[in-house]
């Protein structure tokens, strides 16, 4: 197809509201009627393939970008893996600990979290949300059979966060705002796993349209020539936005869709 566009999603914020965590209809919609018009739809996400059950429930898509370009599947082939090296894994936890933050190991098959509860009570909603995701494991994170590909972090004033991350070279941390940080292994982003799927389809760039809202979504918004941003969205992403749309639940999406050409006009103006 020779005008074939690459549509890439951000999900919290940006594919799901907050509120009701549910796709609206329009943006379902729309995602349906590119794919039947036979442009490629793919969710690009911070969450692990683990933990994106409720949005494969909702759309289909060509393939998941998760845990920030770590683990690529296109179609039904992995095109790219990537998780901490195990032992570089055991000793992150541990200096989680030591330095006095804690959160949530990311993983593409499960995610960990310690098994006392946490002193951060976002962690703790965090926790509840991952088990009704089906994506908390049974087992906590002090066991050490398993590999994990990114982490999310609390932190406060009891926290050493300078010291954390001068331990963490082999991690880039990206600020989430609050306290919170998203670490994930170097040389791995939302751009780096847009990049890897346009190599495999063939795609130019230009082909490419990024949606997000997000501090982590800067990296494909700085990559991308084609950058929808979300009505509320972090202003990191005001220099690289080429369109700004509705909110998510004022159906930001099928708006923004729409307005770009890529599927009929359906959402009122």
């Amino acid at each position: 197809m020779k005008n074939r566009k690459a549509l890439f999603f951000d999900v919290d914020g940006t594919l799901l509201p907050e509120g009701t965590r549910q796709i609206p209809e329009s943006a379902r919609n729309a995602l349906k009627e590119a794919r039947s018009n036979g442009h490629l739809i793919f969710i690009n996400s911070g969450r692990t393939y683990c933990n994106l059950d409720e949005v494969k429930r909702q759309i289909e898509a060509d393939g998941y970008l998760c845990g920030c370009g770590t683990h690529i599947i296109a179609g039904d082939q992995v095109i790219y893996r990537y998780f901490i090296p195990h032992e570089e894994g055991v000793r992150l936890k541990r200096d989680i600990v030591e330095f006095g933050l804690d959160g949530v190991l990311e993983g593409a098959e499960s995610c960990y979290m310690r098994s006392q509860t946490s002193r951060f009570p976002e962690i703790e909603s965090l926790r509840a949300d991952l088990r009704a995701n089906g994506a908390l494991s049974s087992h906590n994170w002090d066991v050490d059979y398993y590999e994990y590909d990114k982490c999310y972090l609390a932190s406060d004033c009891l926290s050493d966060c300078e010291g954390l991350f001068a331990r963490m070279k082999q991690m880039d941390i990206i600020d989430r705002g609050g306290g919170f940080y998203e670490c994930v292994p170097s040389g791995h982003s939302k751009a780096t796993a847009i990049e890897r799927v346009l190599e495999y389809y063939g795609l130019p760039l230009e082909s490419a349209y990024v949606f997000g809202d997000s501090s982590n979504d800067l990296a494909m918004f700085e990559y991308a020539s084609n950058c929808v941003v979300m009505e509320k969205h972090s202003p990191e992403l005001d220099p690289f936005a080429t369109f700004v749309t509705r909110s998510v639940e004022e159906d930001g999406i099928a708006y923004a869709m729409e307005q770009l050409g890529i599927v009929r006009s359906r959402v009122s103006l």
